[in-house]
């Protein structure tokens, strides 16, 4: 709560973002599980390399990894947008420019991908 001059208690504007809470937060275990099953393709494409697998076969899967962390990245961008972007723009002033610039930076590095 904040006081105005007039003694009046108003809210204050914090938010979770202000307390370290991430867009993501919410679903933490979904992602948390999604990882750990994209981990478990990385390591299936350890064991086809190790058991010599056709090329083909072993590309096919670095394909499906790739499709499933990218799928991941954009579900956390789009998190990341509806949180901590729509935090800054309540905000205003320099931080929604902030936050723009560095979504727009993230998005850039994952569509050179």
């Amino acid at each position: 709560m904040t006081t105005t001059e007039a003694g009046a208690e108003v809210p204050s504007a914090a938010t979770d973002h202000d307390h370290g809470v991430h867009g993501y937060h919410k679903q933490k275990d979904e992602h948390l599980k999604r990882l750990r099953r994209i981990e478990g393709q990385i390591r299936g494409l350890q064991r086809m390399v190790d058991e010599d697998v056709y090329c083909i076969d072993i590309l096919t899967q670095v394909s499906a990894s790739t499709k499933a962390l990218q799928s991941f990245a954009l579900q956390l961008l789009e998190e990341h947008l509806r949180h901590c972007v729509a935090d800054a723009a309540l905000k205003g002033g320099e931080e929604i420019d902030a936050k723009v610039e560095e979504a727009t930076k993230a998005i850039g590095r994952l569509l050179r991908t």
